[in-house]
């Protein structure tokens, strides 16, 4: 074998040589294993891209032609090459700013939380906000919602710090106050104030009551915003994302993005989902229309993101049901039927795609409901509309997502992050339909996979771990969480491929590794079809690829 290598790179040597009048190569990626994921040609030895493009994918012998003294030859010493990954469903903006606030993730316990707050008081000057991001009560011992008491020591600054799912927040008390909260406040629509036994708040805010508070918080500015995406593209690059569907962009987000774009620093393929949280800039898309393949195919916005219900950690996703550990609520529902209707119908009307944040049965089937009705009014043939998250389903809702074309839009480590009390929350019945991938696509439904992040984190690969085991990243349960739901590792890839592609219209440029397909690679150090499972979690990018270009490298 390693003879054959030596003779290729020996002729390679002599191409590179030669005036040539084959067609230039501007890049050569040999001595690999290369997972196509082209049903026609699903492994090869060499890759050739031109202008940005795949030029040729097979063997190494057969690339020789291709190659002159300008190729820029990368041997990448038996590694692996798979399709660009792609997260269907994310928030840059979101992941850029909490690298720089407090990162709350790892946390157990509100002691561990309020030492973390009051360490950044110290280092804070008075008045000014502190933030932070990823508290989650179900790591708690008790598991019950915070209290702004909770937070005593920090008055000196308001403190707003965002659940893991960002739907519910939790601020002190000098934040109430500022915001002028008390117990006169009424809660807005689609959202709630907790509240204690006398009725005042206890500084726990669920969804739209969130905006409250976030309506006072400083405005980032253009240099804040530009910060946070670059530091976000940095992190996807380095875990080997070549594609991010940013699920929620408002005008502010989109000028930074284009202001990039237009000065040559975006460094993955963004497919932006318009904000309804911005009416305004819906009602100039909506006039203007799409903007598809801008900046040499790096930015796409043809798709409208909406909200149906709030999540399920916080008890804000919308059951027909009430929750098996609180019969007093059924969850929220965040924007009204009609709301939903209007904006769907009128979407689709001038081009766009919609994608629906839905997660309780409930809010999925008023969603379903929706792009029925809006369908049978407007029949789009390839709507490809979407549900995103899709995670408590009902079964004849699956069959009527399958028969209309809805596509599920899911993240699997939103169930290895949720096993631990989403059976509290479902009971026995229910959880035989949540989190349901195989289910989903076994009645015909589209899949694409996505983290959520920065709920979840960034890394793909934790996403493909849990598809495949439904385990968390300690391998628990040793035979995975309801089992029955596991996908291949093929699918779980597909998933972050060719399947999230399809989410974005893009089937026919990327996801796979195929001549005139994009040059979008992910470069990983073991082969992922053929190690155990619960390693898959640990395989670490070695370079990342986006339109010929490096974007990324520890080699």
């Amino acid at each position: 074998m390693w003879q054959k290598k030596s003779i290729i790179i020996i002729v390679i040597l002599m191409f590179t040589t030669i005036s040539c009048i084959k067609p230039p190569g501007q890049m050569v990626i040999t001595n690999c294993t290369i997972y196509t994921l082209d049903g026609n040609n699903p492994i090869a030895e060499a890759i050739i891209t031109a202008d940005g493009k795949i030029i040729y994918v097979g063997d190494e012998m057969g690339s020789l032609p291709y190659i002159n003294e300008d190729s820029q030859i990368i041997d990448l010493n038996g590694g692996y090459v798979i399709p660009g990954l792609i997260d269907a469903h994310c928030h840059l903006n979101g992941l850029g700013k909490m690298l720089e606030d407090l990162n709350l993730m790892e946390t157990t316990s509100i002691a561990e939380i309020r030492e973390m707050v009051l360490a950044k008081v110290k280092e804070t000057e008075p008045g000014k906000w502190i933030q932070g991001r990823g508290w989650d009560q179900n790591k708690w011992k008790d598991q019950k919602f915070p209290h702004w008491r909770d937070l005593n020591g920090t008055e000196r600054n308001p403190v707003y710090l965002r659940r893991v799912d960002g739907h519910a927040v939790w601020v002190n008390n000098t934040a109430l106050e500022l915001c002028s909260i008390d117990a006169d406040t009424p809660d807005p629509p689609g959202g709630l104030i907790l509240r204690d036994s006398a009725g005042q708040p206890t500084g726990v805010l669920l969804d739209n009551a969130a905006d409250l508070v976030k309506n006072n918080l400083p405005v980032p500015s253009k240099e804040d915003r530009r910060r946070w995406f670059l530091q976000a593209m940095k992190e996807c690059s380095r875990l080997g994302l070549t594609g991010a569907g940013d699920a929620g962009m408002k005008r502010e987000d989109i000028e930074v993005i284009k202001e990039l774009a237009e000065e040559g620093k975006l460094t993955m393929r963004i497919y932006a989902m318009l904000s309804d949280e911005d009416p305004d800039l819906l009602e100039d898309y909506f006039i203007s229309g799409p903007e598809i393949g801008l900046y040499d195919d790096l930015l796409t916005i043809r798709t409208v993101k909406l909200y149906a219900d709030g999540a399920l950690g916080s008890k804000g996703a919308l059951l027909c049901q009430p929750y098996s550990d609180q019969l007093s609520t059924v969850g929220i529902n965040v924007d009204s039927l009609e709301y939903l209707y209007d904006i769907t119908k009128r979407a689709l009307a001038a081009g766009f795609q919609v994608a629906a944040h839905a997660i309780g049965d409930s809010a999925n089937k008023i969603v379903i409901d929706t792009y029925q009705r809006a369908l049978q009014e407007n029949p789009v043939k390839n709507h490809r509309l979407r549900i995103e998250h899709a995670q408590v389903l009902s079964e004849p809702d699956i069959a009527r997502m399958a028969e209309s074309n809805i596509i599920a839009s899911m993240q699997p480590t939103h169930a290895t992050s949720d096993m631990p009390w989403a059976e509290q929350r479902l009971g026995s019945e229910r959880i035989r339909y949540a989190y349901a991938w195989r289910t989903l696509k076994d009645a015909g439904v589209k899949l694409a996979f996505g983290s959520d992040f920065p709920i979840e984190y960034p890394n793909p690969f934790y996403g493909i771990h849990a598809a495949v085991t439904r385990q968390d990243k300690d391998n628990n349960p040793p035979d995975g969480w309801y089992p029955e739901q596991k996908m291949t590792v093929m699918e779980a890839l597909q998933g972050f491929t060719t399947w999230a592609a399809y989410a974005q219209f893009q089937e026919e440029e990327t996801g796979m590794i195929r001549p005139g397909y994009k040059a979008d690679f992910t470069i990983i150090d073991r082969d992922i079809f053929h190690i155990p499972q619960e390693q898959l979690d640990d395989i670490q990018v070695l370079m990342t690829i986006v339109k010929g270009e490096i974007v990324y490298s520890k080699m």
